[in-house]
């Protein structure tokens, strides 16, 4: 087993992405319904003063470290982290396995027509790969029956759900044993990206730790998240020294 450790109160997993892909395999071959987070800066520091996202956070099969000031902030408090295993990343090693190995998806999320476009690029990149469905983020409380009964009879294996945070980890908590699929994760902006509505920032740029920032250029919608990097920072060091 892997260390899980504490930042702001949320276990994250010490885990490569070779780690998270096998565990992911062994989540969904013991075949109960699990959660699996990718939680960056952000996620953890919302999850700070939102006990309902801490909660669902601790009680996951497995929280990846999505993002450098995760990384940072393990190794900050004196832990090992081996590396950085983001969201995106991490639904590609598992798409680009799944073939071989007869794992089906569910998208769900997005704007309409998005994950459809998603569903394009990963059968395009992935020849073989089967998603048995798709279904776009807008929907109403009364759509909910509709939309869980669609999912859970799809036969999918791992459902990726595009709602942003703390909505699609929220969602996924509440219909986790109705859906009875082995494997969800919140996925944020990964069908964007896929569908080729976001770029993704240069490899450069993912190397030297520096991908939120290229997201706050590029969607100047995001330019206020970056104010909660500071507040991150200095809450990850209260914790070091034990505030």
């Amino acid at each position: 087993m892997t260390e899980r450790i504490d930042i702001l109160g949320v276990k994250v997993d010490a885990v490569t992405m070779n780690q998270a892909v096998e565990r992911v395999i062994s989540l969904i071959n013991e075949k109960n319904p699990s959660i699996v987070a990718t939680a960056n800066a952000e996620m953890l520091l919302r999850a700070s003063h939102d006990e309902e996202l801490k909660n669902i956070l601790n009680d996951a099969s497995l929280v990846v470290p999505d993002g450098a000031g995760t990384v940072w902030a393990a190794r900050h408090l004196g832990k090992a982290m081996p590396e950085r295993v983001a969201g995106f990343d991490l639904v590609q090693e598992l798409m680009k396995i799944a073939p071989a190995r007869d794992i089906k998806f569910f998208l769900f999320g997005a704007a309409p027509g998005i994950a459809d476009k998603a569903k394009l690029k990963a059968e395009s990149l992935y020849p073989g790969i089967k998603i048995v469905g798709t279904r776009n983020g807008y929907f109403k409380t009364a759509d909910e029956p509709e939309i869980l009964s669609q999912i859970k009879n799809s036969g999918a294996n791992i459902l990726l759900a595009a709602l942003g945070v703390p909505k699609q980890e929220k969602w996924l908590a509440k219909f986790k044993n109705q859906l009875n699929i082995p494997v969800s994760i919140g996925v944020g902006g990964t069908f964007d990206v896929m569908a080729g509505i976001v770029r993704r920032a240069p490899l450069w740029m993912q190397k030297a730790r520096l991908e939120w920032l290229f997201r706050a250029l590029l969607q100047p919608s995001r330019a206020g998240r970056l104010v909660a990097l500071p507040k991150f920072v200095l809450k990850v060091h209260k914790q070091k020294i034990g505030g």
